[in-house]
C-alpha cells in the first residue's frame, strides 16, 4: 500500500491551487489517501466561489483546451474521499466563515494537519 500524501497550500494563487488539485486527483486515482491543508488566503480555493484567487482561468477556457477545470478537479478530490482542511486562521485572514466553504471541507488548525501527517513528507504547493 502506498504512503498517504499530504499537500499544503499557503497563498491565493489559482495556478498553485489548480496544480494541487491535479496532484491530489492523480494520487487518489492511484489509490493513495490524500490530505490537503489550505492555509492563509489559499482557503479561497475551497469556497463555493473561488474567484478571489489570483490569476484565475475560467473552467470553460481550460475545458475547451482539453484540460480539467478547477471545479471538476475539486469535485473529484472531494468525491474520491480526500481529507480537505481549511485553516481556521486562514478563514479569518480571508474574511470567510465556514458557510463559505464547500461541503466536506473540515476547518482545522495547522497542528491537526501536522499531527495527521506525522513523519510523512509534506508537499507544499
Amino acid at each position: 500500500m502506498s504512503r498517504p500524501m499530504f499537500l499544503t497550500l499557503a497563498d491565493d494563487s489559482w495556478q498553485r491551487a489548480h496544480y494541487a488539485m491535479i496532484v491530489a486527483a492523480g494520487a487518489l486515482s492511484l489509490g493513495r489517501h490524500v490530505t490537503l491543508f489550505a492555509g492563509g488566503r489559499s482557503v479561497l480555493a475551497l469556497t463555493t466561489d473561488c474567484s478571489g484567487l489570483q490569476g484565475t482561468i475560467a473552467d470553460n477556457v481550460l475545458e475547451a483546451k482539453g484540460i480539467a477545470g478547477f471545479g471538476e478537479l475539486r469535485e473529484a478530490v472531494l468525491g474520491f474521499g480526500a481529507t480537505v482542511m481549511a485553516c481556521e486562521t486562514g478563514l479569518i485572514m480571508a474574511g470567510l466563515t465556514t458557510k463559505d466553504l464547500l461541503a466536506g471541507v473540515e476547518v482545522r488548525g495547522i497542528v491537526s494537519f501536522l499531527e495527521l501527517a506525522g513523519d510523512n513528507p509534506l508537499l507544499a504547493l
